[in-house]
């Protein structure tokens, strides 16, 4: 099969178009073959040789969300040829997106069966790929880890990226007031019509001190904080008594000051998450929460993917450009 390698750690002229070996789905996996395949941040720092896959995915293939045909059932998967054990059932033809741990890059790839998604009937490839992991790492965070509630007001940083888009789409069908930041002014009108009910412009304003005069001085109940580094303090101080932080994001840096007289007075709550590093069966179950709780709201019309442009698998490398120039709104993404 074909599938983008990285031949070396550098800038994007390192991904190669290569053949290489057709993995074999084992027991309770289904072979793949993918359509489409998301960028994300991750794929970058792994180009780099800052973010190496876990153990037991490809180490030189990129790409952790995918859309396209089951191929093949492995064995213990229901309509194999093995006795069934899994409670998952996709079909052969069937078409679904998920999350993998790597390797999306490629023409097929393996997957547990219990983390594939059927993809709406109305979706082309690029939508079902846009999906996966800004939404189901939006919805993680706000409501699984969160527990977002309506009524509630939440602070989204990177609004414009593929999980801030996803984000306030959701906190805004779970009842929440929207905050969101970005350094473009255009960015911050076209997230508006996804739900953002204040638009803050980290490039001329200060988000804590935003923040604190929309809210009447008490501040938010939870902050989404996809880029970490500098805007550690602002968010301590953005947020209410009580109130909670999930870092998702370290664009802007890992390592930042924390004021812990802040967290003491405030009583807060600083949750780190990472999907990429979880266990099949946590996997499995943040699809089978997902499918059931937001999925529908897809079909209701209350969320959509955002998809700001496309790219044939060849042009890998100007992809991986535009995301390193945040020169886009929403999701990129690759197609075969």
């Amino acid at each position: 099969m074909r599938a983008i390698v990285i031949s070396r750690p550098g800038g994007p002229e390192v991904l190669e178009i290569r053949e290489v070996p057709r993995p074999v789905a084992g027991p309770g996996e289904i072979l793949v073959r993918v359509r489409a395949a998301g960028l994300n941040r991750a794929d970058v720092l792994q180009r780099k040789g800052q973010y190496p896959a876990p153990a037991g995915v490809p180490a030189d293939i990129p790409g952790l969300e995918y859309a396209g045909t089951v191929a093949e059932l492995g064995p213990a998967v229901p309509g194999a040829e093995t006795p069934a054990v899994s409670a998952h059932a996709p079909a052969v033809g069937q078409r679904v997106m998920g999350l993998v741990a790597g390797g999306a890059y490629a023409e097929y790839l393996v997957t547990p069966a219990e983390t594939a998604i059927a993809v709406p009937g109305a979706w082309g490839w690029a939508e079902a790929a846009a999906v996966p992991e800004a939404f189901l790492t939006a919805y993680d965070a706000l409501v699984r880890q969160m527990r977002l509630a309506a009524g509630e007001s939440v602070l989204i940083h990177a609004v414009s990226s593929g999980v801030g888009t996803a984000a306030v789409q959701i906190a805004k069908a779970w009842g929440a007031r929207t905050l969101g930041t970005s350094r473009s002014a255009d960015k911050l009108a076209r997230a508006m019509p996804l739900g953002l009910d204040v638009a803050i412009d980290t490039s001329r304003e200060d988000f804590a001190e935003v923040v604190r005069r929309e809210t009447d001085g008490c501040g938010v109940d939870v902050v989404l904080d996809l880029v970490g580094g500098p805007a550690l303090d602002g968010n301590l101080r953005a947020l209410a008594t009580r109130g909670r932080m999930i870092v998702v994001g370290l664009t802007a840096g890992r390592s930042a000051p924390l004021d812990l007289g802040l967290v003491l007075t405030k009583r807060l709550t600083i949750v780190g998450t990472a999907l990429r590093s979880r266990s099949p069966d946590e996997k499995a179950a943040l699809t089978r929460d997902f499918a059931h709780e937001v999925l529908p709201l897809f079909a209701a019309g209350r969320l959509r993917p955002v998809l700001d442009r496309t790219f044939p698998m060849a042009e890998v490398a100007e992809a991986h450009g535009v995301m390193e120039a945040s020169a886009h709104f929403g999701k990129l993404v690759l197609v075969w």
